[in-house]
């Protein structure tokens, strides 16, 4: 693509601009923000270690009752530090009668008895609260969400699955390898019409595919930032979650310090400014002026074109699509683009949404606004939703009359929600496409049911580009191909909304309160120790390049029980392989049958080729794929296998840190394999491996383990690397909270 370059060598920062430079310089790292910010939150940490504080926290509904369930069962008895809980994800989800409202009373009682902050639903999405009520210059924030991004605002953010949360309401930290910094480089002026999701989509396309940025903190700098509004800075940086870095930082000015005034925190800003000789491991550059409308078809944010490539070759494009999609179904439905979204050799949409921490931002609602204005949606089968990130944003459209000028024209303007982005809200029609300035299009984020027969798509795009295909009946169109003018719209924050409606009690506890439970959250049920020697079947193996959280346990109304681990486990994996539910408790029947002395038929011929002492060995199933955990933060997407009676994960590579700390939180070992080993595993086969409790305690790295496939066997070698001691006490624990319950970690 145009205007983005990787350099794979290091650079160091020489009277302000980068050059590059032969010599790994660790000392200078020291001279990066992000380095100064770490080691501002380091409790401790050596040989290449480091232990972090976090000053703040926040969690959506999804997430923040597990988060409380775990650390209340862990002995927590306040919150340590300020932790929002926001009702962002099913505010609007009817499944299930009660449980959405129900967990939403929990997590204000939860907020009044631990002194917390509540946001009640429809007020904010996660992280537009965060950036407007709780982000500061030179500060870190974790979150219970994978878009935890807050670096244009000099705030570092990282988004973890629960366990990590929980571990910081505990007194304890989050524990690195002292990350690799990349220096992304920006110059140029954005061209008309190209807007934060262009270039976000087309980084993502240059950085994720070969792993250029993974676990690795993204620095960004250089003169193109000066005339990038903060809007557009965190419709880029919002993004960066996608591209499977560990965090952002940018460095700050003038406009970053107006940011913080209009939103009534003058004293929260400080200047950020990259160290004359900081040194960088590598650099992305970014030439904003060659910078086109993009792209991102489905199945994933990488997999980026300019919309003049789409249009110019639409049959060959939705084809790879299609291929690549019923590949993955397996017959269960039938992805058709062609057939629907071709007209007249142009593709076509059936739907618009602008929404969510990416999309529902001011500027971008305004600049949609003033695509459309005088225009109309039509009154065909495309339809535009358009939903403001934040309360306070809302009021400013209301009162600015943009809101008014959208609904004119046929949008639907709706309240705080993330929905559409996670596949609970604006389902499309089968077999169409939906278009979406949002952070993800992965597989069911759509909110299809594929098991059902149905199936539809989703495209990014930037909601400049979405106006313009709107005002198009539906056609897709590059908003750089359209005359506009974007006018003046200053954003006037006024968070009296906040002061009325959220609860604010942060050092303030009321342990007397009683927390509100609804008949579906429940505790977590008792998870079985690691014993001496492991036996797990794969019950699930996968062999697509990359498996995301999604497929692991589906997003959408799914997450509506996610307040109820049993009720939730029967989900796992079923939208990608139905069948991995059921044969997991098929498994954990077997070891609940062999704690009891009994072993199954179908075990004994297993156990007779390698093992007599039945006494010692833990028995359950596995999940074995290429490169799993890409996407959503949630820890569902690991505990819900430990419900079913998971012990571990095979696959060459782990997608994200996130995925994998949840593995390890949740005592599923960890494993990878040689690259060069034969992806040659099926469902039902057996791994044995011997004396793995002890291996993980000494810190034994390497394993033979040995396959069972029918009557044959054969050995293979597996890695589990990297393990702290805190996370070798983990694993043999059996998981995060029985670590806890044997008084570890306190």
């Amino acid at each position: 693509m145009p205007g983005i370059n990787n350099i794979q060598c290091p650079v160091v920062i020489k009277n302000g601009r980068p050059e590059k430079c032969s010599s790994k310089d660790l000392s200078g790292r020291e001279k990066t923000i992000a380095y100064r910010i770490l080691r501002a939150h380091q409790k401790n940490g050596k040989d290449g270690k480091m232990k972090i504080a976090f000053d703040s926290m926040i969690s959506h509904d999804i997430t923040y009752v597990g988060v409380i369930q775990t650390a209340r069962a862990s002995g927590m008895k306040e919150f340590p530090l300020p932790y929002a809980l926001t009702n962002c994800h099913n505010s609007l989800c009817a499944v299930g009668g009660t449980i959405n409202e129900d967990d939403h009373a929990f997590g204000l009682s939860a907020a009044m008895k631990y002194g917390g902050i509540y946001v009640p639903p429809n007020q904010a999405v996660i992280h537009q609260f965060a950036r407007e009520k709780m982000a500061k210059c030179g500060d870190m924030i974790l979150g219970s969400d994978s878009h935890t991004r807050y670096g244009c605002y000099g705030c570092m953010g990282v988004g973890e699955g629960g366990g990590e949360l929980a571990k910081q309401l505990l007194g304890n930290t989050w524990d690195i390898d002292e990350p690799e910094v990349v220096l992304i480089w920006v110059t140029g002026i954005v061209p008309h019409g190209v807007g934060p999701h262009d270039i976000a989509i087309d980084l993502v396309a240059q950085t994720f595919p070969d792993g250029f940025v993974k676990n690795r903190i993204l620095e960004f700098a250089g003169p193109g930032i000066e005339a990038l509004s903060m809007d557009f800075r965190i419709g880029v940086d919002v993004m960066t979650t996608e591209t499977s870095c560990l965090s952002s930082i940018w460095e700050t000015d003038g406009k970053v310090k107006d940011y913080y005034e209009n939103v009534g925190r003058p004293e929260d800003y400080r200047e950020l400014r990259i160290l004359d000789g900081a040194y960088y491991d590598r650099m992305v550059m970014i030439d904003l002026s060659s910078a086109e409308c993009m792209i991102a078809m489905p199945f994933h944010p990488s997999k980026a074109y300019t919309i003049h490539q789409l249009q110019k070759d639409p049959l060959r494009i939705l084809k790879e699509v299609q291929d690549d999609c019923n590949k993955s179904l397996g017959g269960k439905a039938t992805l058709d683009l062609i057939s629907g979204s071709v007209k007249k050799g142009k593709v076509c949409c059936d739907q618009g949404v602008i929404v969510g921490c990416s999309g529902g931002m001011y500027e971008n609602v305004c600049v949609a606004a003033d695509i459309l204005e005088g225009g109309s949606v039509g009154n065909g089968y495309f339809d535009l939703s358009v939903y403001p990130s934040s309360a306070p944003i809302n009021l400013a459209l209301l009162k600015n009359g943009v809101s008014a000028k959208l609904a004119e024209t046929g949008a639907v303007m709706k309240p705080c929600f993330c929905g559409p982005c996670f596949g609970a809200g604006n389902t499309p029609a089968n077999n169409t496409l939906s278009i979406r300035h949002a952070t993800r299009n992965f597989p069911n984020r759509e909110g299809s049911r594929p098991a059902d027969g149905q199936i539809a798509a989703v495209a990014l795009m930037d909601a400049r580009s979405i106006a313009a295909t709107a005002l198009n009946g539906g056609v897709i169109t590059a908003a750089s191909d359209i005359p506009y003018e974007e006018k003046e719209h200053p954003y006037v924050y006024d968070d009296g909304i906040y002061e009325k409606r959220c609860y604010f009690g942060f050092g303030d506890p009321k342990p007397e309160t009683e927390l509100r439970l609804g008949p579906n959250i429940t505790d977590w049920p008792k998870m079985p120790k690691m014993k001496d020697d492991l036996l797990v079947n794969f019950c699930a193996v996968i062999g697509d390049e990359v498996t995301t959280t999604d497929e692991l346990i589906p997003s959408g109304e799914t997450s509506s029980y996610r307040s109820n681990p049993v009720k939730l486990s029967d989900f796992a994996l079923s939208r990608r392989v139905p069948g991995y539910a059921d044969a997991s408790k098929k498994i954990r029947k077997m070891a609940e049958d062999l704690e009891s002395g009994t072993v199954q038929e179908d075990l004994k011929s297993v156990i007779a080729k390698f093992y007599t002492d039945t006494k010692n060995l833990s028995i359950g199933s596995c999940v074995v794929s290429r490169r799993p955990g890409d996407g959503s933060a949630r820890e569902q997407a690991a505990s819900c296998q430990k419900v079913l009676g998971g012990f571990a994960n095979v696959c060459y590579d782990y997608a994200t840190k996130r995925y994998r700390s949840n593995c390890i939180n949740w005592g599923l070992v960890p494993f990878t394999l040689d690259a060069d080993e034969p992806f040659d595993f099926k469902e039902g086969d057996w791994l044995y491996v011997k004396g793995i409790r002890q291996g993980i305690l000494d810190g034994k790295e390497e394993y033979t383990g040995i396959v069972v496939s029918g009557d044959s066997t054969r050995e293979i070698k597996l890695y589990c690397k990297g393990l702290s001691q805190e996370e070798r006490l983990i694993l043999t624990e059996g998981c995060l909270m029985n670590y806890y319950a044997a008084g570890f970690g306190k």
